[in-house]
């Protein structure tokens, strides 16, 4: 997941979307008061998410807007979150700094030369664990030990996959002349959503910096008979929702964008292989996060509300999601109970941790009781299969290629594509059906010697419910 931040389902499934709607909204916007100073008119414009009682109009949302300095990008009104922009430094203060956030604006302009060197750090981590090795072997299917690891194969002799089923991949683009992807993936289904906005043009959805989404579409629903190539579930369709910007950033805007527009496309399933920026955590009680917070929990709820199952990487930081730091790794901020990594902290989204070849837990792979879901292969450096030089998953990559990756962004997508195939096979079932299905069949995976790892074999914090099972997805 090149720079990406790379999510919790309860058992119950009356749980996910009740418990997210019952998170308090913000305030509506007063009428529309008149500015109390002049307007900026020559400094960089910034994007904010700003909330708003749902089904707020928008004539009141734009008035406000106008009257505080900034103009209007997007508006859902189902979830009564705008997407903003403004040049004043002081637009939050003048919105209320619970309800409004930037997140660009707060990577241009640190609080602190810290902040600015944690998010650097980060950025180096995350991208040595996911750099990209190309593969030149003509006959791929013996790299494929991934796809062997949950059966696809077997599943793939049964069903491939409806192409009434679609699964949005959120991230960098994909790829749409690559060969084991061309005949998946939906143009008119696709968009990107960098401004806040969704923009229909292929120019929006194609990656431009990273072939980190390539390589995630490329495990879902890849084939490419020439090489030897096949994804876990080649006969769904898939789109390409572009969230990442050409600097590696996933801003709240961008993914409110993302889950609205999969939930307005009626997609099945979305893969999430990154988490929010810039921060790692969120804290809903926090100025500036808190909008933030609510901004994509709307988002997230209201996708699920729509049908969507949402599936998400468990993160690179090797770390106890249930017992996380102090302070956020990437910005000087305290972290306590209420905060959560974006998008896998919320209700109802599907959390993937990542085991190597050896089928152990990926050294880099984030972990936690009531955390992680179920686990897929992400690859790992020290696991090695014999005769291999590299321990990472293989997928589609730029130019029509093939490469390794290592990541729990690399375990998602395997995850999602089995859930796409259990879409395929029950038509028409609830996400939280699909959820349930996902975590029934998947294959149990013990703790073994691993001191971190808490839990009995059926469900525990490196594995949640076991290995994600293609084969048992179809039957």
């Amino acid at each position: 997941m090149s720079r990406f931040r790379s999510l919790l389902l309860p058992t119950a499934l009356a749980v996910g979307v009740g418990s997210v709607l019952a998170a308090p909204v913000a305030a509506a916007a007063p009428d529309a008061p008149a500015a109390t100073a002049e307007c900026d008119t020559t400094s960089a414009p910034y994007n904010y998410v700003v909330l708003y009682q749902p089904r707020t109009p928008q004539a009141r949302v734009d008035a406000e807007l106008t009257a505080k300095c900034g103009s209007r990008v997007a508006y859902y009104p189902e979830i009564g979150v705008a997407v903003a922009s403004s040049r004043n430094a002081d637009f939050a203060d003048r919105i209320g700094v619970y309800r409004a956030y930037s997140g660009s604006r707060e990577v241009a302009e640190p609080a602190t030369s810290g902040a600015a060197a944690a998010r650097a750090q980060a950025r180096t981590e995350l991208e040595n664990e996911e750099t990209t090795e190309v593969v030149t072997t003509t006959d791929l299917a013996a790299e494929q030990w991934d796809m062997r690891m949950i059966k696809a194969p077997q599943a793939n002799a049964i069903n491939e996959g409806s192409r009434s089923v679609t699964v949005g991949v959120l991230d960098s683009g994909i790829e749409p002349t690559h060969p084991a992807l061309a005949h998946s993936l939906d143009p008119a289904a696709s968009a990107g959503c960098n401004t806040g906005a969704p923009d229909t043009d292929p120019a929006a959805w194609a990656p431009t910096t990273s072939d980190h989404g390539t390589h995630v579409a490329g495990t879902i629903a890849g084939k490419d008979d020439t090489r030897g190539f096949t994804g876990v579930a080649p006969g769904v369709r898939m789109a390409s929702v572009k969230v990442v910007n050409d600097d590696g950033y996933i801003f709240p805007e961008a993914a409110v964008c993302g889950f609205m527009w999969a939930a307005k496309q009626g997609f099945e399933v979305t893969n999430n292989s990154y988490y929010v920026d810039p921060g790692m955590f969120y804290c809903p009680e926090q100025p500036g996060d808190s909008a933030a917070y609510e901004a994509v929990r709307r988002a997230v709820s209201y996708s699920q509300r729509q049908g969507v199952l949402n599936v998400a990487a468990a993160g690179n930081s090797g770390f106890d999601l249930a017992d996380p730091p102090a302070s956020d790794p990437n910005r000087q901020h305290p972290v306590d109970s209420s905060c959560a990594i974006l998008p896998k902290g919320l209700d109802g989204v599907v959390t993937v941790s990542a085991v190597g070849y050896e089928g152990t837990k990926s050294s880099y792979s984030n972990y936690g009781t009531r955390q992680i879901d179920v686990t897929a292969p992400g690859g790992d450096r020290a696991q090695l299969p014999p005769g291999a030089e590299s321990g990472c998953t293989l997928s589609s990559v730029f130019g029509g290629q093939y490469g390794t990756k290592c990541g729990t962004s690399m375990a998602a997508p395997h995850a999602a594509g089995v859930a796409a195939l259990i879409a395929s096979r029950h038509p028409g079932i609830p996400p939280q059906a699909v959820s349930a299905l996902l975590r029934a069949k998947a294959d149990s995976v013990p703790c073994g010697d691993a001191d971190e790892c808490t839990g009995p074999t059926s469900y525990n914090s490196f594995y949640g419910h076991g290995l994600v099972d293609a084969l048992a997805a179809v039957r």
